[in-house]
């Protein structure tokens, strides 16, 4: 009998995925309910956007985006790492600070993006229009999908 347990136990423990183990990984800091921020990790509708899909060697996309994001005004990199960067962007005439992060997932060579206002409740899109903008320019450079 307990030799029936025991087999039972190990096929159990060998036999499936935890949840855990199915769930996606999460990258950046997660969006409030509220329309001001957008996040490729988030399950919100309108939240959502989609990650960078890179196109050949990821650090070479990874380098790209951190010079495209040094060739913006008002664009200020605060931290940044070997899969992370945060940058804050400033408006131009009320001076409100957004926040824009980006994680290198070389795992699914993807680069996953959240961007959100800091103070303003709604943003107007423009949080949507300044990623948009990255990806069109990365996209020109045949660095993302």
């Amino acid at each position: 009998m307990t030799l029936k347990i025991f087999f039972y136990m190990l096929f159990m423990s060998l036999s499936g995925n935890s949840q855990a183990d199915t769930l996606p990984k999460k990258l950046l800091p997660p969006c409030q309910k509220i329309p001001n921020c957008l996040s490729s990790e988030t399950l919100e509708g309108k939240q959502f956007i989609q990650p960078f899909k890179i196109k050949g060697e990821s650090n070479k996309a990874w380098s790209s985006l951190k010079a495209a994001l040094n060739q913006q005004n008002r664009v200020v990199i605060t931290h940044e790492s070997a899969d992370n960067i945060h940058a804050e962007v400033t408006s131009m005439i009320f001076k409100f600070v957004d926040d824009v992060d980006f994680c290198l997932d070389k795992e699914n060579n993807a680069i996953h993006i959240r961007s959100a206002s800091r103070t303003d409740h709604l943003d107007f899109g423009i949080n949507h229009k300044r990623i948009e903008a990255l990806r069109a320019q990365l996209q020109k450079a045949n660095l993302i999908s």
